[in-house]
């Protein structure tokens, strides 16, 4: 049975993430102008033992199964004493920056994918030690994430990407073959219709910054971006951006999805009923929702899996996220919690941590080992962490990324055009800028 229970944070994520880019913007970016510390002031950490007090903030259901990785660290670290302190996810972020302004941070914390940018952007935290781990050992995409300026401030913890979770049964029912491609989603949908699905695709139709997170997966398969390479300028209403717009809510538009939902939590008993056929973008940890609603197996037996489809071009691009570990700059012993970090990376801790929690290790070659191989599901999610995406990096996106995802719902409710919302979006990015 598959079951990844961190991931089923996201159900909150969708709020912090909006909670983080406020906090930060009404202290005005914590340390604001002075960092993030342009080319860092990076040093280097030895491989004695870590000794001294380390104080580290968790958050989410990571933090309850993380002592047992705690011993693990002491064995070969006896003189250093951990104190863990679980912070509730809604309250994080503001937490945080409250600490990096007051100077009363712990040493040592993890962030999720969707924060890292308002965080690094208080300015409050150190860059990665030289030579601490080799960022080739990463998916880059996750490695990629907590850099700003070419300087890394996160050590990457773990990994997952999106895929397509469509019903087996029903597929072979209605003729439909696993999507490939952008008319393939679509010949997909059709013929699910046709067979008497109600709702053959599950977008995310929320209509909020996750909804623009997945109408960017869609653009970037079509070679677009919300934001330029050097994250000066918003390319929201870019051509390849309003063909995207027009695609995805094309979908929704003649019936193949539900501009309705199903909402997050919704999803699982909308797909088991046959309401939908086939979740689009979704996380791994559907599967082992599945088998948590209707029994160990019934994924097996009535889900296939494939990796996103690619657009006009062949481009690919996918939906990631995961965590890492950061060190405030206050911190008052970064030793140790740079060796912890490091040692939270290194392959044989990633495949520990996988079979304590099962989130998917961020390190490539933890993959290799046998408790991972084998598995369609952690097969799926390796190769969609090859073609991810990250969210732009900007402290600011969680405001423009909601932006988005309301002139998302008025082309889907409102009649309005994709070019007319996004050249609204942009307007409106426009004035609320990088934030950084």
């Amino acid at each position: 049975m598959h079951t990844y229970p961190s991931s089923r944070r996201r159900a909150t994520m969708l709020g912090i993430a909006l909670v983080a880019s406020s906090a930060l913007l009404l202290t005005g970016c914590g340390r604001g102008d002075d960092a993030p510390a342009a080319g860092g002031d990076s040093t280097t950490v030895d491989d004695k033992p870590a000794t001294g007090t380390l104080e580290i903030w968790t958050q989410g259901a990571d933090g309850a199964e993380l002592p047992q990785m705690f011993e693990k660290f002491k064995a070969d670290n006896p003189d250093v004493e951990i104190n863990m302190t679980q912070i509730p996810e809604a309250e994080f972020a503001s937490k945080m920056t409250a600490a990096i302004t007051a100077g009363t941070v712990p040493d040592l914390i993890y962030s999720f994918t969707e924060t890292q940018s308002s965080l690094i952007a208080t300015g409050g935290f150190d860059p990665v030690p030289d030579g601490l781990v080799d960022k080739d050992d990463f998916f880059e995409v996750i490695w990629d994430n907590s850099v700003y300026d070419d300087v890394a401030y996160g050590v990457p913890w773990y990994a997952y990407s999106d895929m397509v979770i469509y019903r087996t049964d029903l597929a072979e029912a209605a003729g439909a073959e696993a999507p490939k491609d952008w008319d393939g989603l679509r010949t997909f949908g059709e013929k699910l219709k046709e067979s008497g699905v109600e709702y053959p695709l599950a977008l995310y139709a929320a209509y909020d910054s996750y909804t623009a997170r997945q109408l960017l997966t869609f653009a970037a398969q079509n070679g677009g971006s919300f934001i330029s390479d050097d994250l000066s300028e918003w390319t929201i209403n870019s051509p390849e951006n309003v063909e995207a717009l027009e695609y995805w809510s094309g979908l929704i538009k003649d019936g193949l999805a539900s501009p309705d939902g199903p909402a997050f939590l919704d999803t699982v008993s909308w797909s088991t009923t046959g309401k939908n056929a086939a979740i689009i973008d979704g996380g791994p940890w559907f599967v082992g929702w599945f088998d948590d609603a209707n029994g160990e197996g019934w994924a097996d037996e009535h889900l296939s899996l494939s990796t996103m489809p690619v657009g006009p071009e062949g481009d690919a691009a996918t939906t990631v996220g995961g965590g890492s570990w950061f060190v405030p700059t206050d911190s008052e012993n970064k030793d140790a919690a740079w060796k912890f970090a490091r040692f939270m990376s290194e392959p044989a801790s990633q495949v520990e941590w996988f079979q304590i929690f099962k989130n998917m290790p961020a390190v490539k070659s933890a993959w290799e080992d046998p408790a991972l191989a084998d598995d369609r599901l952690l097969a799926t999610v390796e190769a969609g962490l090859e073609t991810g995406i990250t969210l732009p990096k900007v402290s600011t996106w969680s405001q423009v990324g909601t932006v988005i995802g309301e002139q998302m719902e008025k082309v889907v409710r409102g009649g309005l055009s994709a070019q007319d919302a996004l050249d609204a979006a942009q307007q409106q990015a426009e004035s609320i800028g990088m934030g950084n």
